[in-house]
């Protein structure tokens, strides 16, 4: 475990639900930079199970209490999708920094209302992709910034597995849940399609935009057969790089996600593992200079504790911003509404045309 700084980001965790358990709450008691100041649910039982185990220095049952506490620096919306916008509106408002479980929101309307709170407040807001600090994809980002020339071509993909619960049951902690847990009006599940965009197609787009930058254009196509969910979407790049995602969910083999880039003077190939293994990405970095192939170890795999430390490095330092803003938030929503728009239309769609919700 890394040593303590001395000057710490004291963070507040919203919501006690299954990211926090397995992510967010050994992430603030593990980050160098950072500490668990507070937690907050409207579930007695939750909140009492999880402080007498994480031990913050305070607990909320009311998130506004939480927020009007001075000696709270920053706050980690972990909650479900639907309530991302509003609470992370209500901690800038409040002067507080954000770190906001990814998607930034379902809508473009509201993303949109959130990128102007962040503007007006002049406090941090990041997006919780925290893939971007996986050191073998940091190891290829660098690669293609100052050493690849000109993109050619991307390729990534993302397919859950038939076989990925039986091994996040081994290695996360057990999930505590409560019947006095706030959920969303509507059950995210009831729409597989839209879930599965939403948990797992954030993912892959934000991963094509960190390596390709600014996406255009998307033409998607989906197929539901045996269970099984599959998009493949062409997407075209500011740059004129050509792109292909492919999302499946789920793949009757083992865990499969990675990405392969041509370059002009270089590729690059990667394979990424189930985030529960805390294992960074295996990704080969070829150089057409010497003909060479290279790997990062990248033994430091716990993206969410390096997530936060580079978001309180951004706060406590004036760090640049490793991680994704709110404008990479703001695009990877529109991306996400705009691949099912295609899929309904059977067309390619602009993301700068897209409206409303996914």
């Amino acid at each position: 475990m890394p040593k303590k700084e001395d000057h710490r980001l004291k963070v507040g965790v919203l919501g006690c639900g299954p990211i926090a358990q397995a992510a967010h709450f050994e992430s603030c008691t593990k980050a160098r930079n950072a500490d668990l100041y507070a937690i907050c649910d409207v579930a007695p039982d939750l909140l009492e199970r999880m402080a007498w185990t994480h031990k913050p220095e305070k607990t909320f049952s009311d998130y506004t209490t939480m927020l009007a506490d001075p000696q709270l620096d920053a706050v980690i919306v972990a909650t479900s999708d639907a309530f991302h916008v509003p609470a992370s509106i209500a901690a800038l408002e409040a002067g507080k920094h954000v770190l906001s479980e990814k998607p930034a929101g379902i809508g473009v309307e509201e993303v949109e209302t959130l990128r102007a709170a962040v503007a007006a407040s002049g406090k941090v807001l990041q997006v919780g992709h925290m893939k971007r600090f996986d050191a073998g994809l940091e190891a290829a980002k660098a690669f293609i910034d100052t050493e690849m020339g000109e993109m050619l071509a991307l390729k990534a993909w993302y397919c859950d597995s038939t076989h990925r619960y039986p091994m996040t049951d081994a290695v996360q902690p057990l999930i505590v849940t409560s019947r006095q847990a706030r959920k969303p009006a509507a059950d995210p599940k009831a729409d597989l399609q839209r879930y599965y965009m939403l948990a797992h197609g954030s993912h892959l787009v934000d991963t094509a935009r960190y390596f390709g930058g600014e996406i255009v254009e998307v033409e998607a196509r989906f197929s539901e057969r045996f269970g099984a969910r599959c998009w493949f979407v062409d997407i075209a790049f500011a740059n004129g790089t050509l792109g292909h995602l492919d999302l499946t969910v789920a793949v009757r083999m083992d865990w499969h996600e990675g990405f392969q880039i041509y370059g002009e003077h270089g590729s690059v190939l990667g394979k990424t593992y189930n985030p529960w293994y805390y294992k960074s990405s295996d990704v080969d970095i070829f150089r057409e200079k010497d003909g060479a192939t290279t790997r990062v170890l990248g033994a430091d795999g716990h993206f969410y504790r390096r997530q936060l430390e580079g978001f309180a490095d951004v706060i406590l330092k004036g760090a640049p911003m490793r991680g994704a803003g709110i404008e990479d938030g703001v695009a990877s929503v529109r991306a996400m509404i705009a691949i099912a728009q295609s899929v309904r239309e059977g067309r390619a769609v602009r993301l700068a045309d897209v409206k409303g919700k996914l």
